[in-house]
């Protein structure tokens, strides 16, 4: 059986910063589904649902309250360990990654909602 390669434009991109990027598989992509966003980051990939970025993001929010101000590897180091959407997964993280990673998923969460607007209630 051959394998299908996936391209760029397979995909709608979301979001994307230094870190990773957030896109949609299109439409036209077998075994999709539409309604998951695939968040990538780093050497990892999540295929989550809207509401599941939004409880990563309050993860995320709640991870940044970690203090590592005297460590002398501060900000260095993967010592903040971050709860993921996956029941079972957690990932390390240094303070830089995590911040990347918020902007992420942030804009990632900013720009869906503002589709939906587009699309729902800006409507006239």
């Amino acid at each position: 059986m051959e394998k299908k390669l996936f391209r760029m434009e397979d995909v709608v991109l979301i979001y994307h910063n230094e870190l990773g990027l957030a896109f949609r598989w299109k439409n036209t992509v077998p075994n999709a589904d539409y309604e998951r966003i695939q968040v990538v980051f780093r050497n990892m990939s999540f295929y989550l649902l809207q509401e599941e970025i939004s409880k990563f993001s309050q993860n995320i929010r709640s991870a940044q309250f970690y203090n590592c101000s005297d460590c002398k590897a501060n900000k260095s180091c993967r010592n903040i360990l971050l709860k993921t959407p996956l029941e079972k997964m957690d990932i390390s993280l240094n303070m830089q990654e995590l911040s990347k990673l918020s902007d992420l998923v942030e804009g990632t969460l900013f720009k869906l909602d503002l589709q939906d607007y587009i699309w729902g209630a800006g409507r006239n």
